[in-house]
Order: structure tokens, then C-alpha cells, then sequence
């Protein structure tokens, strides 16, 4: 009896072993993703939704200048700063939902404290449009932290306006306790305590000290068809945010102070999740295009990344780091020359041991002109369909990377590149097929269960 016991044991783990099996997708990715949350491209799908602002009513107010005495000749900054915020003060009281500030040119500041220099305020319900030909302009100041636009609250629409910083006439004090002058802190639209549901449309935003837009902790964020440039820190700077959508929007000529990024997510200590960067123009941008430090179902689809004439990246086009979790597919990256880590348009930083969460990074459909890749001191890829034009693809120190039908070609400027530089491997486990050096097949005896290396990078080329 107690034979036929064990031997009945060991048939129910072998059937609940095989209806598992039955419910992992191997779709050859390798990863433990299940069918149902990958898309007919083999992507994870987006599961979320970022909810845009609702005005409870139609009721508009176009401010006043002659009854509020604001002036809108970019003239006495204190006086258009006090007056200004009562008059969008009293519309919010009054319970109009569009506050619509005329044609003309705003200069505004408040001396705050030691460290911020205040400027205007936009309260919960509230859609503050610009009239054509509207700026508003943050005066010239010795501060390290500012905001043109605080946002104090859910359901705000920002629309229709420029947004200008002082970084060409800011005085650059050095801080009192350590001394140091990055003062990279001064941004166009604060987007912080709390908010939900925020909206910032059809806006130009430029020269501030530090960023574009920084978002602070809130949720439900929108960034559609603006124009960001010129700033010294960030496009956008994403500090602890769930569900991000960042569309259509042309971001360039950032410079001036590390990290000097289009779009940054980096929350130490703080939730980044549910973000979504499509179908923007990135160019001329000091630091690189979009780095992902913290964030979680993080996309990245279907933008245009160019190094641009003139201009030397820090880092490249996009940088992640491994214990995020990042899908970048359909982005087309034009490299003219490198960066400190050579003409690599993605690469995956890692600072080593556990990568912290057992999904896969998802790089599908990319074009690299003039561009690779590279992984390392990591785990988990899936990596197809891309043509790395000119470059190379290499992992190091990496567990379970699937390369499925990419295109390697050779670097014409760079011919000693060619030897051991097109797809380059140290210490690696996984499978490929299908994948093309030049018109070549190329092998690449990967393995899922022993790694490989290539012996001309045990010869040390």
C-alpha cells in the first residue's frame, strides 16, 4: 500500500507539472511570460490607462489686465506675479473651469526663501489656456529651485502658451553650505504633490535653469504635442510617477548640467511605473534621449532619436538600467558619432547582482543607424528584428537572452571593427536563430545551459 501510494503521488506532480508547462507561451522567449500578456508581436501588452482631466463645467473667464492692474509688457515682475495670482485666485472661487490668459508677455517671481523663487499657481479644476502670443516668463533670479507653473491639486489642463526660463541671465550663487552653483532646479510646469490627472498640451518650454516639466509623485500625466529645448538639466524629469504618457512632442538642445536627458526616470525611494514615450522627436540632446533609472512597464515605441549635427552624447539615444523593466520597439536612432560608451543606441547599465525582478527587457523592431547595443552583468533579454546598422550587438556577463532574426551589418568607417565586433558574447546563456551578418546567417551557438563565450574575446580582441 504504501508503494502504491508514492507511486500515485508521483503521478499527480507529474500531471500538475505538465498542466504548468501547458500554460507557459515559450514563443521562444525564454522568459516565463504567459501567452495572454504578449501581443501578436510578441510585446507585452499595455494593460494600463492614463486618465486624462474632466472639466465639471464650461464656464470661462478671460483675465481682466485693467481690473487686476497686471501687466503684460514683461515689466515689474512683483506686480504682475501678486496680481496675476489673484485674478486666477478669484476665478478658481468663482468656480470658473477656463481661465484664459491674454495676449502678452508676463514676467513673474516671488521671493520665496533662501533657495525658491516662486512664480504662478494653478489650483485643482482649473484649464488655463494662453492666448496666441502668450509667455510667461520667470524674472531673472540668483535661486536654485523654481517653477514658472506649480501645480496644487487633480485635474489641471496647462494648453496653448510658451513657458521661458532665465537660464541666460541666472545668477549662479553658490549655495551657502557647500558651495556649489548647478542651481539646476528651475523648471517650466511643476507637476508634484499629489496631483492626478494633468494634462499639458500644445506648449513651448524652454531655458530654464533645470527642467522642462519635473512630475513629483503624481499620477496620470499627460504630455502631448509641446516643444521643449534649451533647458540646462531635463526635458522632462520623471521623479516618482505612475501612468506617464509623453506623445508627440519634439525635445531637443538640452545642455548645461548633468544629467541632460530628454525624458529621465529616476524616483530613488519612489514608485515610477505605467509610462509610456511614443511618437516623439528627440534630437541635439547633451546626456541622451530617454534614460531609465527606476522605472517599471516602462515603453518606449515608435520614436525618432538623432544625435544631430554637432553634438556629443554623454551616455546615448536610450540608457537603462537592470533592475528596471523597459520594451523598446519601432524607435529609429541615427548616431553621427559616440559617446563615452561609443555609438551604442541602447545600452543596459548594470551595477551587478541581483537584477531585482524576473522580467525580460524587450527590444523588437529598432533601427540603429550607425548604432548597437549592449547588456551586461544582467538577465532576461528578448532581441529581434532589429537591424543594427554599421555596429554591433554584444552581452557580457548575461543569463537568458533570446536573439531572434536581427541584421548585423559591418561599420564601413571603422573596418577593424569587423573581427569579433558584430555580435560579440562573454559568459552568456540563451538561444538565437535567424539572425544576419550582412546577407550572411550567422551561428551563434548559444546555450541554455552553458555559457558562451567567443575565443577571440578569451584571445582578447
Amino acid at each position: 500500500m504504501k508503494n502504491l501510494t508514492n507511486y500515485l503521488l508521483i503521478l499527480a506532480m507529474i500531471f500538475i507539472a505538465s498542466c504548468s508547462n501547458e500554460d507557459i507561451d515559450t514563443n521562444d522567449s525564454g522568459n516565463g511570460t504567459s501567452s495572454e500578456d504578449l501581443d501578436e508581436n510578441g510585446l507585452p501588452k499595455i494593460i494600463f490607462d492614463i486618465q486624462l482631466p474632466t472639466m465639471s463645467n464650461d464656464q470661462e473667464y478671460i483675465i481682466d489686465l485693467a481690473r487686476w492692474d497686471i501687466p503684460n509688457n514683461r515689466t515689474d515682475a512683483i506686480k504682475t506675479t501678486a496680481n496675476l495670482q489673484a485674478a486666477i485666485d478669484w476665478a478658481h472661487q468663482e468656480g470658473y473651469s477656463r481661465v484664459i490668459l491674454p495676449t502678452g508677455e508676463y514676467l513673474v517671481g516671488e521671493d520665496v526663501n533662501t533657495i525658491y523663487q516662486g512664480g504662478i499657481e494653478i489650483y485643482e479644476n482649473t484649464e488655463f489656456v494662453f492666448s496666441p502670443g502668450a509667455i510667461l516668463e520667470i524674472d531673472t533670479n540668483n535661486k536654485w529651485n523654481y517653477c514658472v507653473i506649480s501645480l496644487k491639486g487633480d485635474n489641471i489642463i496647462i494648453r496653448d502658451g510658451t513657458i521661458k526660463g532665465d537660464r541666460d541671465t541666472h545668477v549662479f550663487t553658490p549655495r551657502e553650505n557647500d558651495g556649489k552653483t548647478a542651481h539646476d532646479e528651475g523648471h517650466g510646469i511643476c507637476v508634484w504633490n499629489k496631483s492626478n490627472q494633468v494634462l499639458v498640451k500644445n506648449m513651448i518650454i524652454h531655458n530654464l535653469t533645470g527642467d522642462g516639466s519635473l512630475v513629483l509623485d503624481a499620477n496620470d500625466v499627460t504630455f502631448i504635442d509641446n516643444t521643449i529645448y534649451n533647458n540646462r538639466r531635463q526635458g522632462i524629469s520623471i521623479v516618482g510617477g505612475t501612468r506617464i504618457e509623453i506623445k508627440d512632442n519634439e525635445i531637443h538642445h538640452i545642455n548645461g548640467t548633468t544629467p541632460q536627458f530628454g525624458v529621465d526616470i529616476e524616483g530613488p525611494g519612489r514608485i515610477d511605473e505605467d509610462i509610456l514615450i511614443h511618437k516623439n522627436y528627440f534630437h541635439h540632446n547633451t546626456g541622451g534621449d530617454i534614460v531609465n533609472t527606476s522605472g517599471e512597464n516602462v515603453y518606449i515605441l515608435d520614436n525618432i532619436m538623432e544625435q544631430g549635427d554637432g553634438n556629443t552624447y554623454v551616455d546615448g539615444p536610450i540608457v537603462s538600467w537592470h533592475k528596471t523593466h523597459t520594451i523598446i520597439a519601432r524607435n529609429t536612432i541615427t548616431m553621427d558619432s559616440g559617446s563615452v560608451n561609443g555609438r551604442l543606441g541602447y545600452i543596459q547599465y548594470s551595477s551587478g547582482g541581483d537584477k531585482g525582478h524576473n522580467r525580460a527587457t524587450y527590444v523588437h523592431d529598432n533601427v540603429c543607424n550607425n548604432c548597437g547595443m549592449y547588456m551586461y552583468k544582467s538577465a532576461d533579454a528578448d532581441v529581434r528584428r532589429n537591424k543594427f546598422l554599421g555596429y554591433f550587438v554584444a552581452f557580457s556577463d548575461f543569463k537568458n537572452v533570446v536573439l531572434i532574426d536581427n541584421l548585423v551589418t559591418y561599420s564601413q568607417e571603422h573596418p577593424n571593427l569587423r573581427f569579433c565586433w558584430s555580435y560579440r558574447f562573454k559568459e552568456v546563456t540563451g538561444s538565437a536563430s535567424g539572425n544576419l551578418l550582412e546577407d550572411t546567417l550567422e551561428e551563434i551557438p548559444l546555450s541554455e545551459t552553458t555559457t558562451y563565450t567567443m575565443q577571440c574575446v578569451l584571445d582578447g580582441w
